[in-house]
Order: C-alpha cells, then structure tokens, then sequence
C-alpha cells in the first residue's frame, strides 16, 4: 500500500513550483493593459467612442467563446518534442507582444478622417491579441496537472504565483499610477512608455516559465494513458460541464470574485474614491495599494497552511469569509462619507480616525482576499485530476479553457460595468484624476467598490459549500488514479482499470 502511495504522488522540485508561475505573471502584465487601459487608448489616443471603447472588452469574449474551445483542443491533442505546453506558452506570448505593438502603435498612425480604419484595426489586433492570452493562460492551468498532484503542494502554487503575479501585475500597475498621473492615461506619452515595458516584462516571466515546466512537460506526467492522445471532440466540453460538478463550482467561485475584482480595482473607480471624493489621487492610491499587499502576507501564510491540513477548499472559504466581515467596515464608512467634510475624508498626512478605519477594514478584507485570489487556479488542477478519476480522460486543455473561458468573460464585464456606471451619472468620458467630484458619484463607488465584491464572495461561500473536493478526497483521487495508470502501463484497458479500481476500498483489496 506504501508503494502505491508513492507512485500516486508525483511532486515538483522548488525551482519548478517558483518558476512556473511566472507564466500567470506574463499573462497579467497584458491582462493590467487590459482591462485598466485600453479603454483609455481607444477613447483618448484613437478617439474611438466611449460605449464602444468599454464595450469591446466584453464583446470580445464572445470571439472567445469560439477560440477557447478549439485551443483547449489543440493542447490536449498535442504531444511532441517540445512536450503539450511549451509550444503554447511561447506561441501566445509571441502573438501578444506582436499584437501589443500594432494595436497601441500602428492604429495610431491611421489618419483621423478615416476613422472606420481605426476601428477596423482595433478590432482585427484585438481578436489576434484574445488568441494569444488563450493560449498562454489555457497552459498555466492545465500545466499544473504535471507540475505536481501533491495535496501538500498544490497550495504553494498559490503563493508563488501571487508573487509571480506581483512581479509583473504589480509592476505595471505601480508604473502605470505613476507615469498616468504625470501625463494622463489617455495621452500617448503614457502607452509610450508603458507597452514596451510591458512586452518586454512578460518575455522574461514567459522564459522563466518554460524553465520551470521543461522537465515536468512529458508524457510521462500525461495523465493515466501516459503517450496516448486523447481523441477529444468539441462535445466533451458540454459532457465535463454537465458531469463535473465541481469545476462548474469552481468556475463560479473564480469567475465572481474575478468580476468583483477587475470593477473595484478598475482605474476609474479609483480616481472617483481616491481623486474626486477625497481630493488626493497621488497621495492615497498608490500608499494604500502597498499597505494592503503588505497586509496579505500573514494571509499568504495562514491560507497556504489551512490548505495543507485541511484542503484549498476550506482555505477559500475560511478567507473569503474573513474579506466579506471587514468590508462590511468599509461599506459603512463609505455610507457616512460627506463631500467636503474633513472628518470623512481619507488623510495619510493628517490620520484621523476615518482614515485608521477605513485603512484597517480596507486592508484586512483585501488581503484576506487577495491570499485566495489566484487559489482557484491551482484547484483547476484537482477538478482535472477529477475528470482523470470520472471519465479516465486526461483533458487538461478542456478544463483549463473552460475555466479560463468564464474567467476572462466576466472579468471583460468589468470595463463594460464601469463604462455604463459613470454615463448613467452623466459622465461622458472616462473618468481620471482631474474628475471633479458630481451628484451622484458617491453610490456609483460604493456599489462598484464595495457591495459587487461583497455579493461575490457570498457566491464564493455557496460554491465552496457544494465542492467536494477537500484535502481528503484528493488524496484518494490521486492514488486510485495511480493504480489504474499502473495497471494500464502493464497492458490493462483503460475501460477495465477504471472499473477494477474505484475506491480506497478496492486497493486495500488489491494489497
């Protein structure tokens, strides 16, 4: 029985488990760019509509809907020299940045009075630059189901890929703050400067990336068939959705929170709380940024060790429940916020109490958050070694796309939910620093930042409520799934393994 938990396990070295993660961090500098910026460029330097400018984030999720598919396909059916996710990795990275270059630059260069060019090449770069994230993202889900199966390891991976996420979201954002309150995120000297730090940013993260998968990237790790290829057909996305309850789970609980999160960090509604209500952008927004990464630390910590002895599931829920407490806190200061009203206002050089509050709830609830953000990721992983279990089908493309589909659909809506916000209080044009303060702002805040977050994590508690892939139950999956991969690497049907080897029960017999 001892040997064949060791068979079951198969972990990664530290060096994989730190680099590896990278990839998440390459595919996030482009996501910041996104899902912060974009809008800003093709309102401000293209002169391209406002609706339409906040709309295209979401309408492109629906090109998605019929690439994702289709790349999730690709993965699972390739297994050549360079291994399942290498090419991928390389390829979506290479058709990002040569997409960044035309879509920020080479638009710009169309004359003003042919417009419909401006628009047509938006979108054409556009769509290129969708395909490439999907092939880029699809592999950091799917890769981790042959970086390791270890439920004790698994939960690293959150770490390191926050910090991975940091390195390249946090960097560009903390540039971004600064370059854009100096010249504007609508201006040209801004994506100047910002674009080619980006493309070059992520390269390094994606090389880092390959690094880390390159020895783990064989079809030795390829599920219970090992070398053979899956004949994978587009109707076994609908046959994983309807059967696999946990990933539908797992993709409410990631797709909620994703949403939450891209509407209340969303530059715009930080220039509304931070520029127009408080009257300090500069002063507020970055400081405050800093102080709550520092503040997930210790939930970095704490998360991380509740998933190793008790399962990612119960880490989730557990920190998720932490986040929804203190934002209570920072709705109610927010609802006693008055325009002009020293007491109320947010000061870092003259704390009062309003600040220590504010900054204290705001602080603890996102870094509780923020510990469990990239947790859905990793527990990709487990609901693919699921599949493996259920159907004996190692599809990790389908899942990672499938996960990777929703994901990005509603966090696209985060632009688009903004952009509709702000016109219902009568604002025309994108909100930045230099916004004054109108009728009407306070509750567009307030909803944005506040209660859309809080109504995601209560769809976050519910889907944890009904995943049952705790701590426990994957450490069962995995060796029942080794038993079978031994009994067909011997000559055994994969038919016949799957029905000899179901339960703990039936290796207890076996020994």
């Amino acid at each position: 029985m001892n040997e064949m938990k060791a068979a079951s396990v198969n972990r990664a070295k530290l060096y994989q488990l730190v680099l590896f993660p990278f990839n998440n961090g390459a595919t996030n500098v482009y996501y910041i760019l996104t899902m912060n910026y974009i809008a800003y460029h093709a309102n401000g330097v293209l002169g391209l509509a406002l609706m339409f400018a906040t709309t295209m984030v979401t309408v492109m999720r629906v090109f998605d809907a019929f690439t994702d598919p289709i790349i999730g396909m690709l993965i699972d059916k390739t297994s050549g020299k360079l291994g399942k996710f290498r090419p991928y990795i390389i390829l979506g990275n290479g058709i990002m940045a040569v997409s960044a270059v035309i879509l920020y630059f080479g638009t710009r260069m169309i004359p003003e009075d042919m417009m419909w060019l401006r628009y047509t090449g938006f979108v054409l770069m556009y769509m290129l630059y969708v395909i490439g994230y999907t092939f880029q993202t699809a592999c950091t889900r799917s890769g981790q189901t042959v970086l390791t199966n270890d439920p004790k390891q698994r939960p690293l991976f959150t770490i390191f890929n926050t910090v991975a996420s940091l390195v390249g979201m946090g960097l560009i954002q903390i540039v971004a703050t600064v370059v854009g309150g100096k010249v504007g995120y609508g201006s040209e000297a801004f994506f100047n400067f910002v674009i080619p730090l980006a493309i070059i940013l992520s390269a390094v993260l994606t090389l880092l990336a390959v690094i880390g998968i390159w020895e783990k990237d064989r079809p030795e790790y390829f599920g219970i068939a090992g070398e053979k290829k899956e004949k994978v057909k587009l109707k076994e996305y609908a046959d994983i959705l309807v059967k696999n309850k946990e990933l539908r789970m797992l993709m409410l609980a990631g797709g909620s929170t994703k949403l939450a999160f891209s509407i209340a960090t969303n530059a715009s509604v930080a220039c509304m709380l931070y520029a127009s209500m408080m009257g300090n952008y500069s002063g507020l927004y970055l400081p405050i940024y800093i102080i709550c990464y520092a503040a997930s630390v210790p939930f970095f910590l704490l998360s991380v060790r509740t998933a190793q002895k008790k399962g990612q599931k119960a880490a989730l829920a557990q920190y998720t429940r932490v986040a929804l407490i203190c934002y209570v806190g920072v709705l109610a200061l927010l609802l006693f916020w008055k325009e002009g009203s020293v007491l109320t206002t947010l000061s870092l050089s003259h704390l009062n109490l309003y600040t220590i509050l504010f900054i204290l709830c705001y602080a603890v609830g996102y870094g509780a958050y923020y510990s469990t953000a990239d947790m859905p990721i990793p527990m990709v992983a487990d609901c693919s070694d699921y599949e493996t279990y259920r159907s004996g089908k190692y599809v990790p493309g389908i899942m990672g796309t499938l996960f990777s589909l929703v994901d990005k659909l509603v966090s696209s809506l985060g632009s688009t939910v903004v952009g509709i916000a702000v016109m219902v209080i009568g604002i025309q044009k994108l909100p930045d620093t230099n916004t004054p303060y109108m009728e009407g702002m306070k509750w567009v805040v307030i909803v944005l930042f506040c209660i859309i977050p809080m109504i995601a994590w209560v769809l976050t508690l519910y889907a944890m409520h009904r995943y049952s892939l705790s701590g426990d139950r994957m450490r069962e999956i995995q060796e029942v799934n080794a038993a079978r991969k031994q009994a067909v690497s011997e000559g055994m049907d994969i038919e016949e393994a799957m029905e000899k080897w179901k339960t703990m029960e039936d290796l207890e017999e076996k020994k």
